[in-house]
């Protein structure tokens, strides 16, 4: 029996066979090919912050943690004018965002964009399709522009799209420039191969301006309805799934914009919400809040607008990072499901109300109660065919419950279920309930090329794992209507 993995939030756990900890690109493909050799299999992971099963494996865990850094974006096999666009980094998969900023803030650059959280492998989250919220700006996968990778048989290739920033006549490995491919392998969730690194498009550092203040969602929703989305380079609504006693939803809208650097001493220059971050990182506020979850969490519930006016702050400028970062409130022990509708007339308007009536429901007939306010982000459409925002404007919907919050999986499978009439595409990373009936080659039209991509890369099978077999990746070939259950 072989130790015992754990990811972020304890709320996953494997047996792998083996893990380890490869420093080398040697080294990831040596265990690809001893994996085959055993008939075993292998899984990748970065920093172990999905609370879906999609990392869990009973063959060899390998920890990227060792594969960190930046690399030489010219390796000498770089097109002729692959450097005139915008700022390109090449760095190794297991690199934690916190270390990307790091990085790219000693050489004047920054991410276009990002989630609320530094703590993850950049691997992982261009695997899972992490995003920000910006309407105007697309998930991880869609700032990489070449990727490296070993897969099947332990054969390493380069991926990118149809001329890509590699010049074949100078690059001597095997290199596949194919749009579709690209596309495919981009977001693979680790089911095709294990990523070594990774080219980047970034951008000059830049600062932003926050502004949180509370509102009531009829409001937000007219603003919704009136084009905000397109009045801010990001916009994001935290809200209360109850209804006051006059019967309104507050609403937390936050709102960044870029600014000039400001001067010394500026107003609204420090830190974010003190009072906030001082109470998150008081480990007995975590047990206190994981006992009322468990125990009383109607109680919880009833903090919802007080914590939502606590968070008010008109001016909070920083630099873009630190302003993505959403600070201590990261490290709350909870369970989180996130679902992608898309932004289509009032598609996800409705999605919203659907929200309100699961959450009023499940209080009053099942006594199941959320201990969080509900996060809403908007993303704009990815070229990753495995991607939530894949083709279309989409509005990501967390659900994040404290941990232990009591029947808090029922609860969430419940939205899971609800928000399917509105194109739910649940993130492959958080809590999701899919299985092999889902429908995902209606969710997402290029899933049979995606499926085509991974059994190319993956013909031996060393990539499958529990993950796989629950969604149905495994089996695809053989699903009715596949163009692949011919073969």
């Amino acid at each position: 029996m072989g130790p015992t993995w754990r990811n972020h939030s304890r709320d996953q756990q494997c047996r792998p066979r083996a893990i380890a900890h490869p420093q080398s690109t040697d080294d990831l493909v040596q265990l690809v090919r001893d994996a085959e050799r055993s008939g075993s299999t292998v899984r990748a992971v970065g920093a172990g912050h999905a609370w879906s099963d999609v990392a869990l494996t009973d063959g060899t865990l390998v920890e990227t943690d060792r594969l960190t850094g930046p690399l030489e974006l010219d390796d000498g096999t770089l097109r002729p004018g692959a450097l005139e666009g915008p700022p390109l980094v090449r760095v190794r998969a297991g690199t934690r965002i916190r270390q990307l900023n790091a990085l790219l803030e000693s050489r004047g650059l920054a991410l276009r964009n990002m989630g609320g959280y530094d703590g993850q492998a950049i691997a992982g989250v261009v695997s899972t399709s992490t995003h920000g919220s910006g309407i105007r700006f697309g998930p991880f996968p869609d700032v990489v522009r070449s990727l490296d990778l070993v897969v099947a048989r332990g054969v390493l290739v380069r991926v990118e799209p149809e001329h890509g920033i590699t010049d074949p006549t100078r690059f001597t490995g095997t290199l596949i420039q194919d749009d579709d491919v690209f596309a495919s392998v981009v977001c693979g969730m680790g089911c095709i191969g294990i990523i070594d690194s990774l080219v980047l498009e970034v951008r000059s550092k830049f600062w932003l301006r926050e502004r949180r203040v509370v509102r009531t969602w009829d409001e937000v929703r007219g603003d919704l309805e009136g084009g905000v989305l397109d009045r801010h380079d990001h916009y994001e609504v935290f809200l209360n799934p109850y209804a006051r006693e006059d019967g309104h939803h507050d609403v937390l809208v936050t709102t960044r914009d870029e600014v000039a650097e400001p001067g010394a001493g500026s107003p609204g220059e420090g830190e974010r919400h003190p009072l906030i971050e001082i109470q998150s990182s008081i480990p007995l506020v975590w047990v206190a809040l994981r006992l009322a979850a468990r125990w009383v969490p109607r109680l919880v519930r009833t903090q919802f607008g007080r914590t939502l006016r606590r968070m008010e702050d008109e001016n909070y400028t920083q630099v873009s990072y630190r302003v993505f970062n959403i600070g201590a409130a990261n490290h709350l022990p909870a369970l989180s499901m996130e679902i992608g509708v898309p932004v289509e007339g009032d598609n996800h308007l409705r999605a919203v109300e659907c929200l309100f009536e699961v959450a009023d429901e499940c209080a009053r007939e099942r006594r199941l109660f959320h201990t969080s306010p509900i996060s809403l982000r908007f993303v704009a459409p990815s070229r990753a065919y495995a991607s939530m925002m894949y083709g279309t404007p989409t509005m990501m919907i967390e659900l994040i419950l404290i941990s232990g919050t009591k029947g808090g999986r029922s609860l969430l499978a419940e939205h899971e279920r609800r928000l399917a009439e509105f194109g739910a595409r649940p993130h492959w990373g958080q809590y999701n309930t899919l299985g092999p009936q889902s429908g995902l080659a209606t969710l997402y039209p290029r899933w049979d090329t995606w499926l085509e991509v991974r059994e190319r890369f993956n013909e031996t099978g060393v990539f499958n794992s529990e993950f796989t077999d629950r969604v149905g990746i495994s089996a695809a070939v053989d699903f009715p209507g596949s163009r692949l259950s011919s073969r």
